[in-house]
């Protein structure tokens, strides 16, 4: 069985899917062009090298986190934000399929090993679902029963990425629980609204009095990934180890 490369590769990958996933938010579908599987684990990201320039005249390079599960094949997935003036995200939203770029991965320690994995609360704003995506797919592809809570926050209900596909995963697994929180909701909103930060204690404070061996994933902008990280260590004492980051701003 081949592993996982100890040092990131790079290789050639094929777009041979995408979608619009919001307003905002472009699903791209890679796959390696030699056919060789794509190894990584949930969690990790991949470096894309767009054929632009930097104000240094370099290749342009651009990070994501890889939105789907690992699962032994040539492809992987990727959920890119349109950046006002962004040439690397207006290039990928541009994009047919049949385009073919450089990659490097995978790169990255935010992950959670199944072998190891505890009941976790993930918290996420925008793209930053990606690596829960991945890691949450994982999971329940290979039977762990373990809870796993998923706050996402966003704006608007159109925002709200693989939002149909996370409802449907909560009403077929009963472990998994996912919770939106809107910043700007409509009226006749009937879930959670504000920033996800605002729920954080109320809902580790429940989850972590069921399983005190509770972790917190959190991944977003970096405001936010701050004012959690607070709300866990200074003001619910949580411990470091039990508290897993990544900013992707």
């Amino acid at each position: 069985m081949p592993t996982r490369p100890l040092v990131p590769e790079t290789f050639s990958a094929r777009l041979v899917e995408a979608r619009p996933l919001g307003p905002r938010v472009r699903h791209l579908v890679f796959e390696r062009v030699d056919q060789s599987p794509f190894l990584f684990e949930a969690g990790q990201w991949v470096q894309t090298i767009l054929p632009l320039q930097d104000a240094q005249g370099r290749p342009l390079r651009r990070s994501y986190s890889i939105a789907s599960p690992p699962e032994g094949t040539c492809r992987f997935e990727l959920a890119v934000t349109r950046v006002e003036d962004g040439p690397g995200s207006g290039f990928l939203h541009g994009a047919d399929v049949g385009l073919t770029l450089d990659v490097k991965g995978p790169q990255g320690t935010f992950i959670r090993p199944l072998e190891t994995a505890a009941p976790s609360l993930f918290i996420a704003t925008g793209t930053g679902v990606a690596p829960f995506r991945a890691m949450i797919r994982h999971a329940l592809g290979s039977g762990r029963t373990e809870p796993m809570w998923l706050l996402l926050g966003v704006r608007s209900p159109d925002e709200l990425l693989y939002g149909d596909e996370l409802s449907f995963l909560e009403r077929t697994h009963p472990g998994f629980r996912f919770i939106p929180s809107l910043s700007r909701p409509p009226g006749g909103w009937g879930g959670r609204s504000g920033y996800v930060q605002t729920h954080v204690k109320e809902l580790w404070t429940a989850f972590s009095a069921q399983h005190s061996d509770a972790h917190a994933y959190i991944c977003g902008v970096k405001k936010m990934l701050e004012a959690t990280r607070q709300v866990l260590r200074v003001e619910l004492g949580v411990e470091r180890k039990r508290v897993h980051l990544e900013a992707y701003d």
